[in-house]
């Protein structure tokens, strides 16, 4: 599956969720995110991730292994994408490292979800604080399976952040773990 994605700057968070709720049931989540690549930055290099997330809700928490392959749409950043849950993920840890891969960056992102139908596509909208980056962000996918579908879908997804109040000066491609990474290389130096 691709998963077709604009992510952006939400200036007035507080409206953008009450036009989300009047849409779909709120999910608050916190997921605790970590990225795995090689020594040599290799998946990095190849535009290429490999995540594992533990999303907490009120319900309990799950364990997702992610693995994102390289952009299909560079303008968006739209990816394929291969999710699976894992049942221990201590031992995921262990077997990661033991194939050569490391943890290169850690947080915590904290989420309201919303899943509704809008445009002819089921989107889902994730509204999103990460502690360490300021301001809130607002991203809006929804699930392809041939790279030619991806224009029409991001297309949708342009017409549903309109409806939400995004204009198109507040998209952004900036990679949250990059703003992290950014963040405490600063901190660092200011110590």
């Amino acid at each position: 599956m691709i998963e077709a994605e604009l992510k952006a700057r939400v200036k007035d968070p507080e409206r953008v969720r009450q036009r989300l709720r009047e849409r779909s049931t709120e999910e608050v989540s916190v997921y605790r995110d970590t990225y795995y690549d090689r020594p040599d930055g290799e998946l990095a290099q190849g535009d290429r991730e490999l995540r594992v997330r533990t999303i907490e809700t009120a319900h309990g928490a799950r364990t997702i292994l992610t693995f994102k392959d390289a952009a299909v749409d560079v303008d968006s950043g739209s990816k394929p994408e291969y999710e699976t849950t894992v049942g221990q993920p201590d031992m995921l840890a262990a077997i990661l490292r033991a194939l050569g891969f490391a943890p290169v960056i850690a947080f915590e992102k904290h989420c309201a979800n919303y899943a509704f139908a809008a445009h002819g596509r089921n989107l889902r909208a994730t509204l999103v604080r990460v502690p360490e980056l300021d301001g809130d962000f607002l991203e809006v996918e929804t699930l392809v399976d041939d790279p030619a579908d991806v224009p029409p879908a991001l297309d949708a997804i342009r017409k549903a952040l309109a409806d939400l109040g995004i204009g198109e000066d507040d998209l952004t491609t900036e990679k949250y773990t990059d703003g992290v990474a950014r963040r405490r290389a600063q901190a660092e130096v200011g110590q």
